[in-house]
């Protein structure tokens, strides 16, 4: 993986992955999903990236989803 990303938000959810990954997309911050968790035994975790040089602003549209 690139040293250029930095993983933001981890869940286990997919569809919360991908909620995350709109808000910010519709923000215009282009962010990456990595699914690590297993298909068999349905663990880990789904994981969202995006460019370091988005990090501040991506970690603050965040926590105003998170606290919603």
């Amino acid at each position: 993986m690139s040293d250029d990303l930095v993983r933001i938000f981890s869940t286990d959810q997919l569809y919360e992955a991908e909620i995350v990954k709109q808000m910010l997309t519709d923000n215009e911050i282009t962010a990456f999903i990595m699914n690590k968790k297993d298909s068999f035994y349905k663990f880990g975790d789904i994981e969202l990236y995006v460019h370091r040089n988005n990090v501040i602003r991506s970690k603050k549209l965040i926590q105003e989803y998170e606290n919603r």
